[in-house]
């Protein structure tokens, strides 16, 4: 709770640093406000905050992802002088309402109560829709806005109906109260509509197919930079929550679920990955690549064990470091060339190599290549999966074949970055120093986690 207050009270700050020098402060306000809260992260939550443990608790879990979410945000902030640059007149807007959005996402790491659980989705999303369509003379921003806002109204729907339809069997909101329920009438219909609604909106916001229609065009459409932090914080603290909900409050009816789930995983896997070879387009590939990802997340919930939240932070915090190292480099592009093609990224590393290689190294992380920290995401999530009795061999079978594609499309941009025919990318601009630091950082964290995947562990304190 210290962390959310200090988070939310710093993107007041931030709002009205606006009304001087044009938001010129807002953006070192905010690193400064979200550095102080990851220092707090790691002390012991104060007691004075007990009273409200029925709907919000601060425990190990939550720490963890909370974590994980400051430093990615703290990463994508230092972006920002570069990104938000045609912003200027309101910087201090955007970062507040991603800070907004960040509140939203840390009430979900620690809900207890479904009522919560619902401001946290809301608090999340609502900055977003604003954000996505930030770039008011650009088309496609606007349609961003518009569908992230309708889809996301949809998804609300079904997540109201499904809380009302679990309250109206359970007489509860608690999650543990909701939870023994499971277990006592494990055939109750009305609850069981209840868990597959909720099921349904929460794959909308995690972007599982045949729920991610909105995706591509959300994320290609958007600033990058917010784009970046749709794909990375949105779905940390999305995929948290919808793990949150179904292991415990409706781990006594996981059967009637566990099934739709995995429909949804092999619809995933091998739809968003076919559609990854399709695309010409960088951005519209990393969509693509972000729904996939979605996919073997979803493996989570087979095989469950004491590791299992620790096996999904590990993978959000390497995916999202990825999706950080790649996002860098399209920013960069997509501001010289005006387009983020692949023809647009053609002879990257004859003139900025370290940009260059920090997004190979995301790439080759989000394919899963050994020596990086992507590929010990995906094998300790798979070594859990293939746990599971009934179809778990077969689930992680289709991930493999999932990831096996997805390396054609991840290496097509790495070769026009390495290996052009002839190369196109010449200009006398030079990478802000900024970006230079973070693509070491990700180059380095991304291969540590890879080689030595306890350094997560001891960084983080667990």
């Amino acid at each position: 709770m210290s962390v959310f207050i200090i988070i939310f009270l710093t993107a007041v700050a931030a709002l009205f640093a606006g009304v001087f020098e044009k938001g010129k402060f807002s953006r070192y306000l905010s690193i400064l406000g979200l550095l102080v809260a990851l220092y707090v992260s790691f002390l012991p939550e104060c007691s004075f905050f007990n009273q409200y443990k029925t709907m919000f608790k601060f425990g190990p879990n939550a720490a963890l992802f909370t974590k994980i979410s400051i430093v990615i945000t703290l990463l994508l902030f230092f972006l920002g002088g570069f990104s938000f640059s045609n912003h200027r007149s309101h910087q201090s807007e955007l970062y507040a309402l991603l800070l907004f959005a960040l509140s939203g996402g840390i009430i979900l790491f620690g809900f207890q109560n479904l009522v919560t659980l619902f401001l946290g989705v809301e608090i999340l999303s609502i900055p977003l829709y604003v954000l996505a369509g930030s770039n008011k003379t650009d088309l496609r921003s606007n349609e961003a806005s518009i569908k992230y806002f309708l889809m996301g109204a949809f998804a609300t729907g079904f997540l109201l109906f499904g809380i009302a339809l679990i309250y109206g069997s359970s007489g509860s909101f608690d999650l543990y109260q909701i939870h023994q329920f499971s277990i006592e009438n494990p055939k109750d219909t009305l609850f069981i509509m209840g868990a597959v609604l909720m099921l349904v909106a929460l794959a909308f916001k995690v972007s599982l197919a045949p729920f991610h229609m909105w995706s591509p065009d959300v994320y290609q459409g958007s600033p990058s930079l917010i784009t970046a932090f749709m794909m990375s914080i949105v779905k940390i603290s999305a995929f948290f929550a919808f793990f949150r909900v179904m292991t415990i409050a409706f781990a006594g009816i996981t059967g009637e679920w566990i099934n739709i789930m995995g429909v949804l995983i092999i619809i995933t896997l091998f739809l968003a990955n076919a559609m990854g070879l399709a695309q010409s387009n960088a951005k519209r590939m990393l969509a693509y690549s972000s729904v996939s990802h979605a996919g073997y997340l979803g493996l989570i919930f087979f095989g469950l064990n004491n590791l299992s939240a620790y096996n999904l932070a590990f993978y959000l915090f390497a995916y999202s470091l990825a999706t950080v190292g790649v996002m860098m480099c399209l920013i960069w592009v997509e501001k010289l060339k005006r387009e983020t093609s692949y023809n647009a990224f053609r002879g990257l590393s004859h003139s900025e190599p370290i940009m260059a290689v920090a997004a190979a190294v995301s790439m080759l992380s989000m394919a899963g290549i050994p020596l990086t920290a992507g590929f010990m995401g995906k094998f300790s999530i798979f070594a859990q999966a293939i746990q599971y009795p009934k179809m778990g061999s077969f689930m992680v079978l289709i991930a493999v074949l999932g990831s096996a594609i997805s390396i054609a499309y991840y290496l097509r941009l790495i070769m026009v970055m390495f290996f052009p025919k002839e190369s196109s990318f010449k200009t006398s601009e030079k990478v802000p120093l900024t970006y230079n630091i973070v693509a070491v950082f990700i180059i380095i964290a991304l291969l540590a986690m890879g080689i030595f995947p306890d350094l997560f562990a001891k960084q983080f304190g667990l």
